[in-house]
């Protein structure tokens, strides 16, 4: 069976004569990283984790943040190897072969364009909480959610208006957008770091008691806020819900080829995004907990504003009103990074010949790829007017999930095929740090629901049949093309 496995000299090769401009340092990355990864996974998601698995989900956050620090250090070696755009999908593509590149490279679309879209509705509930509180105005549930919520609406118009907005950053500017990125982030942690200051000292070691009130191992029950629907609940499947909180420190890879020294830059922006991300999240799970409870049928648990609801609860509304203004500024950074992500993999994969060339043309004046930037913002706008927070993040996480593993034994195949290969950055302990990190994951994606694995069963199979109908016969490996950079015109 032919594989068609990518070289690794023409994946390099293909990166030199890219049309991108190398505008990234250190710094940025990093803010991109924690502008990806610190957002509604835990301004919202921890009412979805608390609903699950109650105070123990201060477990499933150490679960999530180990299992991506373990992937962490294989993206950083993977990374440094190959420093171009495209992710997880180009490390497959160099290590498996097309078919499993195009899976990974689709699953991505959910990882990230789905995770966009699952900020968008977690951005629409803070704002329009802002608009109750200091308006004194109901916006009615038809614009602000979609026919799928627990509530449900027509259309979820803050959400889409958002997508719009960020969809036009990006095609201004990379660099502008990093920089704007970054004062978003810088936002984003001092409101967590007062929402610790505050709720840190009423924590009280009661309000941990039932700890673990639904168990550890993932089962499905009825779902207590929607009759007639099956949950998914314990420790591990908290876990593989929240593990959407740490979606988006891998977008630094994506960055590659827009990155000044990527062999150092791309590790220190990948394990120093995760690290902070984690520490945060960590500590805010266990301050919401502690001080206000967080049973599976609490308050906390139907919050669509966790860490407001957490705020006023302790008697701070006006700092509630703060974070709420705070999340409102700052979550669009999440939809930045993730969607900068999703653009930069369909971009590679168009230049691979996989998807049509006009989604690789380069705008002449900002020399972003437009095309796939608009056609991204889109279908994120699209599903974030539609679906609910829980349900996108869910199917997101698929996708995150299938990437993560591809990486994981990925690193150790090319330390098997290619050992002599030059690797600025060498993963610690590779052949227990990798098989860790893959079984893990796939620990997590076996936690999710039984619809959320249909789903994902239904994108791949969707995925297979647009790239026998397409990809299969125009790829450039197919055609004997080895240098993608020849293949297309980028510009416009």
């Amino acid at each position: 069976m032919d594989w068609r496995i990518k070289s690794l000299d023409a994946v390099l090769a293909t990166a030199e004569k890219k049309p991108l401009t190398r505008s990234l340092g250190a710094f940025q990355l990093t803010m991109l990283g924690i502008g990806g990864t610190i957002g509604t996974g835990i301004f919202v998601l921890t009412a979805t984790a608390a609903s699950k698995a109650g105070p123990a989900m201060m477990i499933s956050f150490v679960i999530c943040g180990v299992v991506c620090l373990l992937t962490a250090l294989a993206y950083s070696e993977l990374a440094a190897m190959m420093p171009v755009s495209g992710s997880a999908y180009t490390f497959s593509y160099a290590t498996f072969g097309e078919v499993p590149a195009w899976i990974v490279g689709w699953g991505l679309a959910l990882e990230y364009a789905i995770a966009c879209s699952a900020v968008a509705v977690g951005w629409s509930g803070y704002m329009v909480g802002l608009v109750n509180r200091f308006f004194n105005t109901v916006v009615p549930p038809t614009f602000v959610h979609g026919p799928f919520d627990a509530t449900p609406g027509t259309i979820n118009i803050p959400a889409m208006f958002i997508a719009a907005a960020v969809t036009t950053l990006l095609v201004i500017g990379t660099k502008e957008s990093a920089r704007f990125n970054a004062v978003l982030v810088m936002i984003k942690i001092l409101a967590l770091c007062m929402f610790l200051a505050l709720a840190l000292p009423v924590v009280h070691m009661a309000n941990f008691t039932p700890f673990m009130p639904n168990g550890f191992f993932s089962h499905e029950v009825p779902d207590p806020f929607k009759p007639g629907i099956m949950a998914s609940v314990g420790v591990s499947a908290a876990a593989a819900t929240i593990f959407f909180a740490f979606v988006g420190f891998d977008s630094v890879s994506t960055a590659a080829e827009e990155t000044i020294n990527p062999n150092r830059n791309i590790p220190i922006g990948l394990i120093g995004a995760l690290g902070i991300s984690t520490v945060l999240y960590i500590l805010v799970g266990f301050a919401a907990t502690g001080s206000v409870g967080a049973q599976p049928t609490s308050d906390l648990a139907k919050s669509s504003e966790a860490l407001a609801y957490v705020l006023k609860t302790i008697n701070f509304p006006g700092a509630a009103n703060l974070l709420g203004i705070a999340a409102g500024i700052a979550l669009p950074s999440v939809i930045l990074a993730l969607m900068y992500g999703q653009t930069r993999v369909f971009f590679v994969m168009s230049r691979d010949g996989l998807l049509p060339p006009v989604l690789s043309k380069i705008h002449p004046r900002f020399h972003t790829p437009h095309v796939i930037t608009i056609a991204t913002g889109v279908f994120v706008a699209v599903f974030s007017a539609l679906f609910p927070v829980d349900l996108l993040a869910d199917v997101s996480n698929t996708g995150t999930l299938l990437a993560f593993v591809a990486v994981a034994v990925g690193a150790m195949v090319l330390r098997v095929r290619d050992p002599g290969r030059r690797r600025p950055f060498r993963a610690p302990l590779i052949w227990v740090t990798a098989p860790l990190a893959a079984i893990g994951c796939t620990f997590l994606f076996f936690s999710l629901s039984s619809l959320t694995k249909e789903l994902f069963l239904g994108w791949t199979a969707l995925g297979l049949v647009l790239y026998f109908a397409y990809g299969r016969t125009r790829s450039n490996v197919a055609r004997g093309v080895t240098d993608s950079a020849d293949a297309a015109d980028f510009t416009v």
